[in-house]
């Protein structure tokens, strides 16, 4: 059967090695997926979800019991008093873009603690030239880079110090950068530090990619709002898109004036027919993004043994879906990535290209054979082409699939000239 799919005997031998020698990291995973399981199902019946939040609202979404419930859930599932679960959120770089705006005043200023934020935040911030940037609105930003994948605790801590900070952003995942991501132990050990010199100020932190990945959530750790997007691990692979914004109910509350508008803010929204997905989305997401772990440590073994440098390694602690390889070589890399859309689903027969995506400033090639277009908890992986040539991977509905469209990709990398 492998034959069939165009996998070879050698490259089906190794996977069997490999999956022996990860099988210690899968029971490390089915574990916190148990925990994150009991956690969602704990807030499901504390809520008393019935069939009748299935219901849908059009037009204004007035008293909408379904989109109700779903934002309790999110709220206690991630430890936060609030939260704003929306359809109306695009993407996780909109769900962010309306917290910022939410949350931040002319004059503020904000200071991102873990370099430069994702790229397609560069126009909302105003590091590239827009005019609907935050920087036309007069809000300043700020950045401290990171030493060795660490934060700069003394750089930040003095300019903390000094005052004027309105609101501190973490990325938790590292985008496309060649970096580590940022673990929880460094997310809760610095919000204490800044905590001791301001207790005020707003530390925001980009959760994409990492829900469920551990046992807790930035804001149990001391984060005041944490962002996300559906189409990626708490949407489970189910629901087709939107993005939640989660913690304080002030700052919740604003980014839901920002959204809607003032004076209504979280009161309307219509659902349209989406909360079942949502809620399904969620009660499988622990389980979907158990998945995407094992399809990780599997790809970064499977690839480290043929010689490629990958972050993390296999038996590393992890904070995100996201696994990354170096190529050094386009070629290598759009191959891989040519590879992945091959062993997709959908588009299989597709050969996906770099392209001046909109957001980036590098060309981009993006393999993603999804039932929800650009869902990145589904099999996928994308690269900016710029050295030195990393793939960025993430995703997995379930293990098997995802372990066949990563073979996929090796044998499609076995035939770079």
């Amino acid at each position: 059967m492998y034959a069939e799919f165009g996998i070879s005997d050698e490259i089906e031998k190794l996977a069997s090695e490999v999956e022996e020698e990860v099988y210690n990291e899968y029971k490390k995973i089915n574990n916190i997926c148990e925990k994150n399981s009991i956690k969602v199902l704990n807030a499901f019946r504390y809520y008393n979800v019935s069939e009748m939040h299935f219901n849908s609202t059009s037009g204004y979404g007035y008293n909408d019991i379904g989109r109700e419930v779903i934002e309790k859930i999110f709220a206690k599932v991630l430890g936060g008093e609030d939260s704003l679960v929306r359809t109306q959120f695009i993407s996780g770089t909109h769900a962010l873009t309306v917290a910022l705006f939410g949350i931040l005043r002319p004059n503020d200023i904000m200071l991102s603690i873990n370099g430069k934020p994702y790229d397609t935040l560069d126009s909302v911030i105003g590091l590239q030239e827009n005019p609907s940037s935050l920087k036309s609105f007069g809000i300043k930003y700020e950045q401290i880079d990171l030493i060795a994948n660490k934060f700069d605790e003394e750089k930040i801590k003095k300019r903390i110090s000094n005052g004027g900070v309105k609101l501190v952003a973490i990325q938790r995942s590292k985008g496309y950068e060649v970096r580590k991501s940022i673990s929880l132990e460094q997310i809760e050990h610095i919000i204490k530090e800044i905590r001791t010199i301001d207790k005020n100020v707003i530390i925001m932190c980009d959760n994409c990619y990492g829900e469920f990945v551990d046992e807790k959530e930035p804001l149990e750790l001391g984060a005041d709002i944490i962002v996300g997007s559906l189409i990626k691990n708490l949407g489970g692979g189910i629901a087709p898109n939107g993005g939640y914004i989660a913690g304080k109910k002030e700052l919740v509350e604003l980014a839901g004036e920002r959204l809607t508008s003032p004076g209504l803010g979280k009161e309307v929204g219509p659902t349209l027919g989406i909360n079942k997905q949502i809620l399904q989305g969620l009660f499988l997401s622990p389980q979907v993004v158990a998945n995407s772990l094992k399809v990780a440590v599997f790809t970064s073994r499977m690839l480290e043994k043929l010689g490629y440098e990958v972050e993390p390694r296999f038996n590393e602690k992890r904070t995100d879906i996201v696994q990354t390889i170096k190529f050094k070589d386009p070629k290598k890399l759009i191959n891989y990535c040519q590879g992945i859309q091959s062993g997709s689903p959908i588009d299989s027969n597709s050969i996906p290209e770099p392209w001046d995506m909109p957001g980036y400033t590098d060309k981009v090639i993006m393999a993603a054979g999804c039932f929800n277009n650009g869902s990145s908890i589904e099999l996928s992986c994308d690269a900016p082409i710029r050295e030195p040539y990393v793939a960025f991977q993430q995703g997995g509905l379930t293990y098997e699939y995802g372990k066949l469209g990563v073979l996929k990709a090796i044998e499609n990398l076995r035939n770079v000239n």
